[in-house]
């Protein structure tokens, strides 16, 4: 499996997504991983179809993922990974699925969370997962799209003192 982009963002599949990471990333595949997602029959369907005319979509699980990582079918495919949350990426590294840097998009608020910029909301267990990416030298950048300026997230997370 090609890497292209691994990207967090919780809303998934959208235009950002789909018309301009798809573009700049020439990938022919998104592979949204999502345990919670691939449960929900509906949701699951309707990502499959978000995609670009030109890539495929599939949605699976966080297990799927680690085991379809290394098979011979996936070998030179370019994809991106979409993730809701910085812990499931966590648990991809740990189980074998190796990328250097991780692209956080979007994490909406919510209750027992902070917002560190105006489209990125973290709580202790998301610093947590980022501080285990961090530390295996894996560049953690903040941008919407590929033409916005790129931010380092543990600078934005030092500076706003979350660390």
């Amino acid at each position: 499996m090609d890497i292209k982009l691994l990207r967090i963002d919780d809303r998934l599949i959208h235009g950002q997504v789909a018309i301009t990471w798809a573009k700049d990333t020439r990938i022919s595949r998104i592979i949204v991983v999502s345990d919670e997602v691939a449960a929900n029959p509906i949701q699951k369907a309707l990502l499959s179809q978000a995609a670009p005319p030109d890539v495929k979509a599939n949605v699976v699980t966080l297990d799927k993922l680690i085991e379809v990582y290394f098979h011979p079918i996936f070998m030179n495919v370019k994809v991106m990974l979409l993730f809701t949350n910085p812990s499931d990426v966590v648990t991809a590294y740990k189980n074998g699925v190796y990328f250097n840097t991780v692209n956080i998009g979007g994490m909406k608020f919510t209750d027992g969370k902070q917002m560190v910029t105006h489209f990125i909301s973290v709580d202790q267990t998301d610093i947590d997962a980022f501080k285990t990416l961090d530390k295996q030298d894996i560049e953690l950048e903040i941008r919407k799209v590929p033409s916005d300026r790129k931010q380092l997230l543990m600078d934005v997370l030092k500076k706003g003192n979350y660390l």
